[in-house]
């Protein structure tokens, strides 16, 4: 009886171990697949299509890809559509595997399987001469999906996080984050110089005017004539006086 026992825990992990070696293939093949339909994009080759990557079943067919910054390129050698809002929420980057399923009726179901290390970047929001959105940071412009710019409300010099791929060039980048409103900053600041302009200006004025009210020796008129006003009352008491 306990050998019985040993045989089926014996069993179970040898099953155990089974189901992890094909997940590994299974990670492995995904993997090559992605390398393949990357590097047949890099070279403007069509993705070969011996053994595509779709399988079938009750939920609908379910195609692997990468995300190139706009679509998924799939490893039948097809691009499938991403939807805007879903890449911009989700923050996809070049280079991310995905997995869509297409359902019975027609819906495509996208989810992120592989994402590619990343690294962030502060860059200025700006716009090309095609008015493309685009990031300025590390004296590159990454271009940047309209629907991202919207989510965030972001406009042209503002500041923004931007997410790309840490170990491979790319064209595309996902806005993270808004840093700062450029306009309101630049507004701010022209007001604050507007601001300081006016005081001096203010001041100027005042300076002025109390020079030109000051006497010789260097007092105030006003004050000048009210110093005054007594002594001149007792003179004329002294000269209303008769003489004896």
């Amino acid at each position: 009886m306990p050998k019985k026992k040993n045989n089926e825990k014996d069993r179970d992990q040898e099953l155990r171990k089974i189901a992890a070696i094909r997940e590994m293939i299974a990670n492995a093949e995904r993997t090559i697949a992605s390398a393949r339909a990357m590097l047949a994009q890099i070279e403007g080759k069509p993705a070969k299509k011996t053994a595509p990557r779709i399988i079938s079943d009750e939920e609908g067919e379910i195609v692997e890809g990468v995300f190139d910054g706009q679509v998924m390129m799939g490893t039948d050698g097809k691009q499938y559509p991403v939807p805007a809002n879903y890449a911009s929420k989700s923050k996809l980057v070049e280079g991310d595997m995905l997995k869509l399923t297409i359902t019975p009726d027609g819906s495509f179901v996208y989810k992120q399987i592989g994402p590619v290390e990343r690294k962030r970047l502060i860059g200025i929001v700006s716009q090309d001469d095609l008015g493309n959105y685009v990031v300025l940071a590390e004296g590159k412009a990454y271009r940047v999906l309209l629907a991202s710019v919207t989510y965030f409300k972001a406009e042209p010099s503002d500041e923004v996080t931007i997410v790309v791929p840490r170990d491979s060039e790319s064209v595309w980048g996902a806005i993270e984050n808004l840093v700062k409103k450029g306009a309101a900053g630049e507004f701010a600041a022209e007001n604050f110089g507007k601001e300081e302009s006016q005081a001096e200006e203010k001041e100027e004025k005042i300076i002025k005017s109390t020079e030109d009210k000051l006497g010789q020796d260097g007092k105030l008129e006003n004050d000048f004539i009210d110093e005054w006003t007594p002594e001149l009352e007792k003179l004329r008491e002294e000269a209303s006086k008769p003489v004896v």
